[in-house]
């Protein structure tokens, strides 16, 4: 089945260029112009990703971002206009999964919604049984059906911040460099920056935090990070 794709941009131009593209690559698209709009096209029918502007006016992407991430895990492929380190980083700490700045590439875009959408897929009947349960102190995760868990404590994890924490749980006494973590969350033709980086574990560290792990990865300066004892 094609993916369903919302496309919430208020710049027609823009919402015809990524529908195209993502139509040609085999997607399905709605486009909306606000973020009101959004927020009601995705009660009606949940998409299967959202590529959300962050400057619109009234709503802005940000805030659409927030109300989702109170009751949906959607995930979420923020678009600026401007290339602002502080709208990436309020972006990702509020739950977006990438962070495109215009003018973009819509090949780039394309690639990068198709990483996020293969993070996001539960893994396929035949491959459940190899993918393998990881525990590492009170923290669990399960790939297969996405699940992850601290000290019986449900996480609620985007597509990115799992396969990150994976990546932590499959190499526990190993430490990874900022590219190495990035390996596991990303596909390798993806440049991201080390801020973005930076981003996503802060926010994996705060999931943990909230539920009581206070000590899931620690930072070893100048080489990178290295998974903590998770309450073990």
């Amino acid at each position: 089945m094609p993916h369903n794709i919302l496309v919430a941009d208020d710049d027609p131009h823009i919402r015809e260029i990524i529908c195209f593209a993502l139509e040609k690559a085999g997607m399905k698209t709605a486009a909306v112009a606000d973020g009101a709009a959004a927020l009601q096209a995705v009660e009606r029918r949940a998409p299967d990703l959202i590529v959300l502007d962050i400057g619109m006016p009234e709503m802005d992407g940000l805030e659409v971002c927030r109300r989702l991430r109170q009751k949906s895990d959607v995930p979420v492929l923020f678009l600026s206009a401007r290339d602002e380190e502080i709208d990436r980083i309020l972006g990702l700490e509020m739950g977006g999964d990438d962070y495109v700045t215009k003018p973009f590439s819509p090949r780039e875009l394309v690639a990068r919604v198709n990483v996020i959408l293969r993070r996001a897929r539960p893994a396929p009947v035949e491959e459940e049984a190899d993918e393998r349960e990881f525990a590492h102190g009170k923290l669990m995760l399960v790939p297969a059906s996405h699940e992850a868990s601290f000290d019986g404590k449900p996480l609620t994890l985007t597509a990115i911040e799992f396969a990150i924490l994976k990546g932590f749980l499959a190499r526990p006494l190993h430490v990874l460099g900022r590219d190495a973590v990035m390996a596991n969350a990303y596909a390798s033709n993806i440049h991201v920056s080390e801020r973005t980086v930076d981003s996503h574990i802060r926010n994996v560290r705060a999931k943990l935090a909230a539920v009581g792990c206070l000590d899931a990865i620690a930072t070893v300066h100048g080489v990178g990070f290295r998974l903590g004892r998770c309450g073990g």
